[in-house]
């Protein structure tokens, strides 16, 4: 790679759904850095390459009966960038983000050198910083993890609510006792389909199961929600239940469709083919070509997914179903598990210690209406978040001001350490990154 060039990483899969302008060199080639290194059974732990799936990740720690603390919901988000990146899933609320199970890892920083970042070592600056930096400050080649036990089944109960007001209290009581009508709850997310009908989805562990259901096929997870009051599924089919569907994104392939769907081999029903269409379009703006000779109106792609105060929730809710015509939206509690490192141990995402939050995640496109330009959807969702206190991630399009997003994302924390690992600034900034899409 040319002296002074910038560096980005060439991946064959990708998460982030904010385009990019195209990198004048090529990327750094990381493509045999996609290993498990080892499970260590009875320590309860992984040694993993950065580049690794959790897909592959998740089919080698079930052999010993384990799993990561987070698993994200889709097979392709890799470890290494879950913890550059924020992944979150329905064991959040009890075990934090990604980076929370992290012991250590080797980064290879801006200034070239691979450095093995703890939290009780010479890096433990990088190690803090390091979550929510998306390979503004170094690329991590490999991670060591800790590790849970499982259950060989889920339990699933959902539970019904005709008000935001009701879904919200249960769920307060939920995150507090870790019970409900008397059974232990392991897991927690949940799904509004409109004002007046939305869930809770319970999960605990099974030891046995009267059945299973499976929804890597004809069936469509997130419709069982509605149908059924309970389920049971595999712990790996709980795992990777929602990315069949993408959630319920593959919707505008049609695939929603039973003659549709039943035309589809079911190797295909997984969200990187899906993603691969969404970039390919974003790309080339095929669809919408053809949509605007149809008379229709142009369209925002508002994908996000934000971080409110659990009790702030039922605001932002109301406030979202009343501008932005998107359902259904998702929900999914967390909590930071860090005890030792003060009121926000994780600076570039803070979060405080010691309060619930839920993720709302919303995942659609809206019409650009007369008077309107695109990223204003986005723009007034920002403005609403930061109105209640709460912070949005940064895999997707952002449109902040450089000073209040510093100002968001930890930026005079981040400044000490963006010097020391990359003092020649080969890797740029988070805000080029998020915002300025470099």
């Amino acid at each position: 790679m040319p002296p002074g060039a910038p560096v980005r990483l060439a991946k064959r899969t990708s998460n982030l759904f904010r385009p990019r302008e195209a990198n004048p060199v090529p990327g750094l080639d990381v493509s045999r850095l996609h290993g498990v290194i080892e499970v260590d059974p009875l320590a309860g732990t992984a040694d993993v390459q950065g580049m690794t799936t959790y897909e592959d990740l998740v089919d080698a720690t079930l052999r010993y009966g384990l799993m990561p603390y987070v698993v994200p919901q889709l097979r392709t988000i890799t470890l290494g960038g879950a913890v550059t990146g924020l992944g979150i899933e329905s064991s959040s609320f009890r075990n934090g983000l990604p980076h929370e199970s992290l012991i250590e890892m080797d980064v290879l920083t801006g200034a070239g050198e691979i450095v093995t970042a703890r939290d009780d070592n010479e890096h433990a600056d990088l190690f803090r910083t390091f979550p929510n930096s998306y390979g503004s400050l170094g690329y991590s080649v490999r991670l060591k993890i800790k590790l849970e036990r499982v259950a060989p089944y889920v339990h699933l109960r959902h539970v019904r609510f005709g008000t935001l007001r009701e879904l919200i209290d249960t769920l307060r009581q939920v995150l507090q006792d870790r019970t409900y009508d008397g059974e232990q709850v392991d897991f927690v997310d949940g799904v509004v389909f409109a004002r007046d009908e939305s869930y809770l989805v319970l999960g605990s562990w099974a030891s046995t199961a009267p059945y299973t259901s499976d929804y890597t096929g004809q069936q469509i997870y997130y419709r069982s929600i509605q149908q059924r009051r309970e389920d049971y599924l595999t712990t790996l089919d709980y795992i990777w239940r929602w990315d069949t569907d993408w959630f319920w994104c593959n919707r505008v392939f049609g695939l929603q469709k039973p003659a549709i769907r039943r035309l589809v081999p079911k190797r295909y029903l997984r969200s990187d083919v899906y993603g691969k269409f969404i970039r390919w379009e974003n790309a080339h703006g095929f669809f919408a070509r053809i949509d605007a000779k149809r008379g229709k109106l142009p369209r925002e792609r508002v994908v996000q997914d934000v971080e409110i105060s659990v009790d702030r929730t039922e605001e932002f809710l109301d406030w979202f179903l009343d501008n932005v015509p998107i359902e259904p939206i998702w929900l999914c509690p967390l909590a930071i598990r860090d005890q030792d490192h003060g009121e926000q141990p994780w600076p570039l995402y803070p979060l405080k210690r010691g309060e619930n939050y839920v993720n709302v995640g919303f995942w659609s496109t809206v019409p650009i209406t007369a008077g309107r330009q695109d990223g204003d959807v986005n723009r007034d969702i920002e403005r609403e978040v930061h109105e209640l206190d709460g912070h949005k991630s940064l895999y997707s399009d952002a449109y902040y001001d450089e000073e209040t997003f510093w100002s968001l994302y930890g930026g005079d924390t981040l400044a000490p350490v963006k010097k020391k690992y990359d003092p020649d600034g080969r890797l740029p900034d988070l805000y080029t990154k998020a915002v300025k899409r470099r």
